[in-house]
């Protein structure tokens, strides 16, 4: 669970039953980085209502720091929690390819396989 997740909003108030929404699907996303980075994880969750000529939209824009990244989401619906829910997605695939390339896990296996071949 990410320790430091800051949820505000803009033009709204934000009640119980979506903070607890947030946190459940934002929170759990540390599980998609390397160990070692969980204890500096900062998220910040904006949650936007606009009104465009006869539109009501949804937006919700994450913006995750990580030690040597910052990873920015954003996405506009007509239910907020359908955001929420798109915006996780968006991170997943993000964080995974983040773990990829600040993982040394994967490049210590290649280079012991590597000399094992050698050798």
């Amino acid at each position: 669970m990410i320790q430091k997740l800051e949820i505000s909003a803009v033009h709204s108030d934000v009640d119980d039953k979506l903070r607890e929404y947030v946190e459940r699907k934002i929170g759990k996303l540390d599980r998609f980085t390397p160990r070692k980075v969980r204890e500096s994880i900062h998220a910040e969750v904006f949650l936007k209502d606009t009104k465009a000529k006869d539109k009501k939209h949804c937006v919700c824009e994450v913006v995750m720091f990580l030690p040597h990244d910052k990873l920015m989401v954003s996405e506009a619906t007509m239910n907020m929690y359908a955001a929420v829910d798109i915006v996780e997605a968006k991170l997943k695939n993000l964080l995974k390819k983040y773990k990829e390339t600040h993982s040394s896990l994967g490049l210590h296996r290649r280079v012991i396989a590597k000399i094992r071949r050698q050798g």
